[in-house]
């Protein structure tokens, strides 16, 4: 019984980091054309009971923003150039998509988790 909602924990957390994930990402798209925007990243790691993950700390992807050149633009510089951002959207719609998976993953676990949960109290009840 006690495995079962471990599993209901662990895979509630999963869902928590995806979604956490997620919303850098949609931050990430929404910039993507605003000067000196640095990419946000963020990384797993185990949560602190040892059941499950937890997002950690966002990170600013420190690459090298795009030069882009528009004398008209009113951060150009005596050259004509300002930074954009190091978003690349291509980049940006695989992590979604790959986040939108896990997220899935851990839902069908967690519903799994759940029904077998409630069949074990149907069958505890008879």
């Amino acid at each position: 019984m006690a495995d079962l909602i471990n599993s209901l924990s662990i895979a509630a957390s999963g869902m928590e980091a995806q979604a956490q994930r997620l919303r850098h990402v949609s931050e990430n798209i929404a910039n993507a054309d605003t000067p000196g925007y640095h990419r946000k990243t963020i990384s797993f790691r185990d949560a602190v009971d040892g059941n499950g993950v937890a997002a950690g700390p966002v990170r600013l992807d420190r690459s090298e923003l795009t030069q882009i050149y528009d004398p008209g633009h009113p951060l150009a510089d005596p050259s004509g150039h300002y930074d954009g951002s190091n978003v690349d959207l291509v980049i940006e719609i695989a992590d979604a998509r790959e986040a939108q998976r896990s997220y899935e993953a851990n839902l069908r676990l967690f519903d799994q988790a759940r029904q077998m949960t409630q069949s074990l109290f149907e069958i505890l009840r008879r």
